[in-house]
């Protein structure tokens, strides 16, 4: 139910005005997204990857109507992925993308396109990218999308949910040699017909997802904070004999940063989801949704300094 409120409020623009204009929405904000411009993304890809850990930076931005909004977009990673190589950042960071963002609502070849530059660029830049995931309606255009860029990109990531009832399938054809998924549990309101709806189901449907990939000849990408998932993630590892270098942890920018550090000194790989840009309301509720314990720290830091 709760999670359901924060969804809603997400697409609410009045308690947007609400929480931008709260007076230490900016400490909350912090928190969770690096910040406005490319050069704070640097900033904090650089203390990541000097901590022992890797990054994938998401500039926001999903409300793309028009084609200058999409080929803005589309030059601002162009723009931060030549930032990175010259910092000295990659491969350590690469990028995730969303399609929306590009065009895809609209017009689904220029989203192709841009994406198909950005990929271009992070292969220029020695690194890569992963296509962000969206609400289903948009997963048959995003997986077309990344089907035609792997054939001249094949590391470009994919991205499953696990609460979508077709992911297990999705798991399966995209498990193979060099195929590199990111698995999340999920973000989105989504009708039963489509995806599980109470906790358990998709806790459920993670393992067994992960099972599949852990089994197959891909690269998984186990996209949790979950302590049951990531020990169950751990256990995986071992039982199909993949060591460090065959798999990765991910986790969100500001979220559990005591277990990435913890898990990095074990040896495994961890990748920090760093989000930067204006468009940061709609993440941000998305993260409170997706663990609505984080809302106890939101509240605080709206109505103290503390």
């Amino acid at each position: 139910m709760l999670r359901s409120v924060i969804l809603a409020a997400s697409r609410s623009s009045q308690v947007e005005r609400l929480v931008a204009t709260a007076p230490y929405t900016r400490d909350v904000v912090r928190r969770f997204v690096a910040g406005a411009a490319t050069d704070d993304a640097l900033r904090a890809t650089r203390g990541l990857v000097d901590d022992g850990l890797a990054v994938t930076l998401d500039h926001l931005g999903e409300d793309t109507v028009t084609p200058e909004q999409a080929t803005a977009t589309r030059d601002e990673y162009l723009k931060l992925l030549k930032m990175l190589a010259g910092a000295g950042l990659t491969p350590a960071a690469e990028v995730s993308v969303k399609l929306s963002a590009l065009g895809q609502m609209f017009d689904e070849q220029l989203a192709y396109d841009n994406a198909r530059a950005i990929c271009a660029a992070a292969d220029a830049a020695g690194t890569t990218v992963t296509l962000d995931m969206e609400d289903h309606t948009t997963t048959d255009s995003t997986l077309e999308v990344l089907s035609r860029l792997r054939k001249d990109f094949p590391s470009t990531g994919a991205v499953l949910q696990a609460y979508l009832r077709r992911t297990e399938s999705d798991c399966r054809e995209l498990s193979s040699a060099g195929s590199r998924v990111r698995l999340c549990k999920g973000a989105y309101k989504e009708p039963e017909s489509v995806a599980y709806q109470s906790a358990r189901e998709v806790d459920k449907s993670y393992v067994r997802c992960m099972n599949i990939l852990m089994s197959g000849d891909g690269y998984p990408m186990l996209a949790t904070h979950d302590p049951r998932m990531i020990a169950i993630g751990e256990d995986r590892a071992r039982w199909f004999d993949r060591g460090p270098e065959r798999f990765e942890f991910q986790m969100l920018y500001g979220i559990r940063p005591e277990e990435q550090a913890r898990l990095a000194g074990e040896g495994y790989t961890v990748r920090t989801y760093v989000p930067y840009g204006d468009e940061w309301y709609g993440y941000l509720m998305r993260r409170l949704a997706e663990r609505p314990a984080n809302l106890v720290f939101f509240g605080r830091a709206l109505i103290s300094k503390k």
